[in-house]
């Protein structure tokens, strides 16, 4: 029998990297063919073949010798990031909003003073943003009378916090096009992967990452900044597991001011503090994050004052956090509850989750209490975006409760079925992640 080990080694191997082939293919495939957020229809098909095609992958992968993850894990993430280069961005234009805001920049114009559509900066406006014709696409919108440009909300300022506008300002001086921008996301990605395997080069989780749908969309075809934010966080709680608090502080400050939801992973990354009596050094880490806030904060402060929050009230508005928004929030809550009572229910529930990772979470694995926090803010908020979901499938690949990538999922369903799809999406994630949780305790409880 010995000698057969290395033949069935080998087997195992070549069927993951089959089934990754696939994968990849399949991520072309639906990036090149799949449809745009303006015909969506043909997406509906292709992403339910990329989670299937996954799920086997991962199936695959588990039985992967641990001398060959770490190779196959990083030679399939840098291919489904590259199979989201294939095409423009098809489901986002976020991208050309990150352009110009790095042009503006880069113009030495704050990024927080004009909107898009002001006549002040009509002298940095090109046929790249700003094309001539109809304004009919899905990706072109209405900025003033004759003016037409693939900038989403042209009339109002950016909402990107500062570590993300210099993250901008970086892409543009690298070349300051939206393939600029989805090459940077792609390198993201990677870098990543990167990091997840070494936390632990032999575990197969970080393909959770690297191989996951998700990414070749997300954070590379459409290339959403969050995955910086992602890059960030995973840095911060590498070191928190290695007592390297400062350090890990600052790089989670750095995080929230990429896009402030990394911001739930704090109490995580604090996790048992509650368990012993607090000592001063405990303030080291959130001391260290709120000072790297604040400073990436100050130069944009000092240029645009107040106007430095952008358009984040307006996004509230928008997307339903306030009493007269048009978006349903709070979606699972309201099944139960009244409206106006939803709100204040979900800040309780979240913090009694946050308050039992304080106090009952493992230091040693961060990542652990901050996915269910993270992962319990989504289910309660459901949010329609699923590049915010990133984050989780992030802390799932170092957590490896697979269960919760049910709730990015979720945001994709809803993103493309618009609000009927909301309560029955979160819904059916949050049955996946009780499931899961069940499964998982009867068979510690068994062992």
């Amino acid at each position: 029998m010995p000698a057969t080990r290395p033949t069935t080694s080998r087997f195992a191997t070549a069927l993951a990297a089959c089934a990754l082939a696939a994968l990849v293919a399949a991520l072309a495939l639906t990036v090149t063919r799949g449809g745009t957020l303006g015909d969506s229809h043909p997406l509906h098909g292709w992403y339910l073949a990329d989670l299937g095609l996954f799920a086997v992958a991962m199936a695959l992968l588990r039985r992967v010798p641990e001398r060959h993850i770490a190779g196959l894990v990083l030679a399939g993430s840098v291919a489904v990031a590259a199979a989201g280069l294939l095409a423009p961005p098809r489901t986002s234009d976020d991208a050309y909003r990150y352009v110009w805001d790095g042009r503006v920049q880069a113009a030495g114009i704050s990024p927080y003073r004009y909107t898009p559509a002001d006549p002040a900066l009509a002298g940095l406006r090109d046929p790249a943003l700003f094309p001539p014709g109809s304004c009919k696409a899905w990706n072109e919108h209405r900025a003033a009378k004759g003016v037409c440009t693939h900038i989403n909300r042209p009339g109002v300022h950016t909402i990107y916090p500062p570590v993300a506008e210099l993250w901008f300002l970086g892409l543009h001086t690298a070349g300051g096009t939206v393939r600029t921008v989805q090459v940077g996301g792609a390198l993201l990605a990677i870098a990543t992967t990167g990091v997840l395997l070494l936390v632990d080069r032999r575990d197969w989780r970080a393909g959770l990452w690297g191989w996951f749908p998700g990414i070749a969309i997300w954070s590379v075809n459409d290339a959403h900044v969050d995955t910086l934010g992602v890059l960030l966080l995973v840095i911060a709680l590498a070191l928190v597991a290695r007592r390297r608090t400062v350090t890990a502080g600052i790089a989670l400050g750095a995080a929230i001011a990429t896009k402030l939801l990394p911001g739930l992973a704090l109490p995580g990354a604090m996790s048992g503090v509650l368990a012993r009596r607090p000592r001063l050094a405990d303030l080291a880490l959130p001391g260290a994050a709120l000072a790297a806030f604040a400073l990436a904060y100050l130069p944009y402060v000092r240029a645009s004052g107040i106007g430095v929050i952008g358009y984040l009230p307006g996004y509230l508005r928008e997307e339903g956090y306030e009493d007269n928004g048009t978006t349903v929030r709070f979606g699972l809550l309201r099944l139960l509850l009244p409206a106006e009572a939803a709100p204040y229910a979900a800040a309780l529930v979240l913090a009694v989750v946050v308050l039992y990772v304080l106090r009952r979470g493992d230091p040693a694995r961060p990542w652990s209490g901050a996915l269910l926090v993270t992962g319990t803010a989504l289910l309660l908020v459901a949010p329609a975006y699923p590049w915010y979901g990133l984050l989780v499938v992030a802390l799932v690949a170092l957590d490896g409760r697979w269960e919760w990538l049910a709730v990015p999922a979720a945001g994709q369903a809803l993103y493309l079925f618009e609000g009927d799809a909301q309560q029955p999406a979160y819904a059916a994630a949050l049955a996946v992640v009780v499931t899961g949780a069940v499964v998982r305790r009867g068979r510690v409880n068994t062992d």
